[in-house]
C-alpha cells in the first residue's frame, strides 16, 4: 500500500486572526551575535540578517481568543509502515508520523493548536516537523497556507509537494515528501533555486520536535559542538568539546539545567545524521545528504521559565518535547551565499532506528560507532544519494496536480518579472492583496485604499518613483529607504506622505523611522500614540504602540493611551503588562503589582521567547515594596537561564 489523501483535519486550539494591517518595522529578534570561534571555523557568523521584520505584518491577534474546535487542510502520505500526516494550512508542517510496526508515533505529536509568540511574524506552534526557508527563525508562513500539489512516479509512488516563495531572498523553493511501497523511511527531497542575477544569503533548517523520555539519549557524529553562550551581558557564540562541557555530559537532554541549542560541528568526511534514543535502545533518526552540513539540538531545560514554556506549548498529557534540526549552515547565526541562477538540491530520511539498549549509557565514541553502523545498515549514504540523482527528473523537475494554495507573492513577482520562478511550480494568480501592486504594474499609478501589501524590494523602486504623486507613493518610499538604512529619504518620504493622508499608517511609518533615525523620542511616540487611537488601529498596533512607550520610558505618556484605549483593547494581557510598567515607573508599586498578580498571574499568551520583561518586572515591584525575596509566580516566570 503506498496512498496519498487529502482532508480536513480538526483538532481544538485557539484561532489566529487576520494578519496586522501594518507592517513591522522592528525585529524583536536580535539580528547581530559575537562570534568567539578560532580562524579556521569559518562559519558565516551574521550575514544575512535583518534588523527589522519588514516586508511582514504580525500574526498577533489571538492573544483574547477562545479555545474552540478549528479546521485545516491536510495531507496524509501512507504505506504498510509509516503514516505522515500534513498540515497544509499551517506551513505545510509535517505534525505526525507514525510507525505502524513499532506502533508508535516517532515526532511530537500536539494534541491542540497553541499559537505562542516565537516565530518571524509572532505566531508559532510546537510539535511535528517545520520547515523554515530565508531568514533566520522560525518561518514567516509557518502559520499560514502553503501551496501543495500531487504527483505520483511509477517506482516511488504518491509524492506530496509543498512548496512556497522566500520573498526575503526571492527564491522559489520545494519539498517533494514521499513513501515508497516498502521502504521504513519518509523521504523530503528539498530543493531551493536562486533565479536572480546576484548572490543571496540563504538559511535552511528543518525542525524535528521530538518527546523526552526518561534517560533518552541524542547520538550526533560530532567531537566538538557550538552553542549561544551569555556571559556578562554578551551574547556570543563559542565552540567546546563533546559530549562533556558547561559541568555535565550534554548528550543527555534531561540533564540541562536552562535553556540551551547545540549546533554540532559535524566532520566534513563524516555522514550527516541526528538520533534520539529512548533507554531500550528504540528511537528517532533523520538523515540527508550532505548539502544539509547542520544539525542543532535545542532544550528547554529544568529552569522554572522552560517548564512554563513547555506548558503553553504543548496540550495537556503530552510529554516535554526537545528539537532536533538539520540545516544548510552549521549554525542559526548564519546564512549562505547562494550563487545565481543556481539549485541547491538535497534529500532527507525521516524514521526509526533500533540499536542495542547500551547506546544510552556507553561511551561517546562507542555510541557514534553504533549509530553510524546502524544508520549505514538501514540507509547507507550511497543509497540517499542516488535517490536524489534519480528523483530530479523524475520528481523534482515535473509538474504537478494544484492541490492547496498559499498567498500571491510569487504569482506577483512572476507577473512583475514577466515569467515564471520555476517551471514545474504552480502559483496560480495574485489575489486582491496584491492588487494595489498589480495596478501599478499595468497602469503605472497606486489606489487610494489602506496598502494592503507591502514591499521593501528594491526592484519595485523604478516603477513606484514613476508613478504620480500621492500619500501611497511616498509611503512605500518610505519603507523602501527605511530597510536601505537611508534615514535621510526615508525621513523626506515618511513626512510627505503624512503632509498629504495624515492616517495610522504615516503616521506609523513616520514615528518608526524617527525612532530609528534618532530624532526626538517624545515626538515620534506621540505620532505613534495618535495612530494606535485611529479607527484603523488594530491588536498589534495598540500593543506596538504601547510597547514602545515603556521601552522608552514615557510612562506618563502610556498610562494617557491606557485610559483612552477600548475596554477590549485594555483587556489584553500584553497591553495589562505595559500598563503595569507604566504604574511601575511612576511609583505606584502596588497597584503594579495588582495588575501582575491577577487571575493568579498575568499570563501572557503573546508572551515573546527570550523575554523575561514580566518577571523582571515583578522582582522590581516587590523590591521597591521591601520584598526582595517573594517568590515568583509561576505563571509570570519566564526565566530559563
Amino acid at each position: 500500500m503506498n496512498k496519498l489523501t487529502f482532508f480536513r483535519k480538526k483538532i481544538m486550539g485557539y484561532p489566529v486572526g487576520p494578519a496586522s494591517a501594518f507592517p513591522a518595522m522592528r525585529d524583536p529578534i536580535k539580528s547581530t551575535i559575537e562570534a568567539r570561534l578560532s580562524e579556521s571555523d569559518e562559519l558565516f557568523v551574521n550575514y544575512g540578517m535583518f534588523s527589522d521584520s519588514l516586508p511582514y505584518t504580525m500574526q498577533d491577534d489571538y492573544d483574547l481568543a477562545e479555545k474552540q474546535e478549528l479546521e485545516f487542510s491536510a495531507a496524509v502520505l501512507e504505506n504498510d509502515h509509516l503514516r505522515a500526516e500534513f498540515v497544509l494550512d499551517l506551513g505545510g508542517r509535517l505534525w505526525s508520523l507514525y510507525d505502524k510496526d513499532q506502533q508508535r508515533e516517532l515526532l511530537t505529536n500536539n494534541t491542540e493548536f497553541l499559537p505562542r509568540n516565537l516565530a518571524i511574524r509572532n505566531a508559532w506552534f510546537a510539535g511535528g516537523v517545520e520547515f523554515n526557508c530565508g531568514r533566520r527563525g522560525h518561518d514567516v508562513n509557518t502559520c499560514s497556507p502553503r501551496f501543495a500539489a500531487e504527483l505520483h512516479d511509477e517506482k516511488y509512488g504518491a509524492v506530496l509537494r509543498i512548496y512556497d516563495y522566500c520573498v526575503d531572498r526571492k527564491c522559489p523553493f520545494q519539498i517533494d515528501f514521499f513513501l515508497p511501497e516498502k521502504s521504513k523511511f519518509l523521504f523530503a527531497r528539498g530543493r531551493i533555486y536562486n533565479p536572480n542575477t546576484e548572490v543571496v544569503p540563504m538559511y535552511w533548517w528543518s525542525n524535528i520536535a521530538a518527546a523526552i523520555t526518561p534517560g533518552c539519549r541524542v547520538v550526533v557524529p560530532a567531537e566538538q559542538t557550538y552553542l549561544n553562550k551569555y556571559d556578562g551581558g554578551s551574547h556570543f557564540i563559542t565552540k567546546i568539546d563533546m559530549p562533556y562541557g558547561e559541568g555535565f555530559e550534554h548528550t543527555y537532554p534531561e540533564k540541562f539545567k536552562i535553556v540551551r541549542d547545540h549546533f554540532y560541528d559535524i566532520p566534513e568526511s563524516s555522514r550527516k545524521y541526528e538520533a534520539l534514543f529512548n533507554r531500550d535502545g528504540r528511537g528517532f533518526i533523520h538523515m540527508s545528504t550532505r548539502r544539509l552540513q547542520g544539525r542543532k539540538l535545542f532544550v528547554w531545560g529544568k529552569s522554572t521559565g522552560g517548564d512554563h514554556w513547555q506548558r503553553k506549548l504543548l496540550a495537556s498529557g503530552i510529554e516535554d518535547y526537545l528539537e532536533l534540526q538539520a540545516g544548510l549552515a552549521k549554525s542559526q547565526q548564519e546564512c549562505l551565499p547562494m550563487p545565481p541562477e543556481t539549485a541547491w538540491e538535497w534529500l532527507e530520511a525521516y524514521g526509526g532506528i533500533a540499536v542495542a539498549p547500551e547506546v544510552t549509557t556507553c561511551p561517546w565514541e562507542n555510541a557514534m560507532q553504533m549509530v553510524t553502523a546502524a544508520s549505514n545498515e538501514l540507509m547507507p549514504e550511497s543509497e540517499l544519494d542516488a535517490i536524489l540523482a534519480d528523483t530530479r527528473e523524475r520528481i523534482a523537475l515535473r509538474s504537478g496536480e494544484l492541490r492547496s494554495k498559499g498567498n500571491g507573492s510569487a504569482a506577483l513577482e512572476e507577473l512583475r518579472r514577466g515569467k515564471k520562478l520555476a517551471p514545474q511550480l504552480d502559483y496560480g494568480q495574485p489575489g486582491e492583496i496584491e492588487s494595489e501592486w498589480v495596478k501599478l504594474l499595468e497602469e503605472s499609478v497606486f489606489d487610494d485604499t489602506p496598502p494592503r501589501l507591502f514591499t521593501v524590494d528594491p526592484a519595485w523602486l523604478d516603477m513606484v518613483n514613476k508613478a504620480p504623486e500621492s500619500w501611497k507613493k511616498n509611503y512605500h518610499l518610505a519603507l523602501i529607504w527605511f530597510r536601505a538604512h537611508d534615514w535621510e529619504r526615508a525621513l523626506k518620504y515618511g513626512q510627505n506622505a503624512l503632509e498629504m493622508c495624515r492616517n495610522a499608517w504615516t503616521l506609523h511609518a513616520l514615528a518608526n523611522i524617527q525612532l530609528r533615525a534618532g530624532m526626538p523620542v517624545k515626538s515620534a511616540l506621540a505620532l505613534l500614540s495618535e495612530a494606535a487611537l485611529t479607527p484603523d488601529a488594530d491588536a498589534y498596533l495598540v500593543k506596538e504602540t504601547m510597547k514602545l512607550l515603556v521601552i522608552h520610558e514615557q510612562y506618563p505618556e502610556t498610562l494617557a493611551l491606557y485610559a483612552k484605549l477600548s475596554d477590549r483593547d485594555r483587556s489584553r494581557p500584553m497591553v495589562q503588562l505595559q500598563y503595569a510598567a507604566a504604574l511601575a515607573g511612576i511609583g505606584k508599586y502596588t497597584e503594579a503589582e495588582a495588575v501582575l498578580l491577577q487571575n493568579g498571574g498575568l499570563e501572557l499568551p503573546d508572551g515573546r521567547e527570550g523575554d523575561i520583561k514580566i518577571t523582571a518586572l515583578y522582582l522590581e515591584i516587590e523590591k521597591a515594596l521591601g520584598r526582595p525575596d517573594a517568590p515568583v509566580p509561576f505563571n509570570i516566570d519566564y526565566r530559563t537561564k
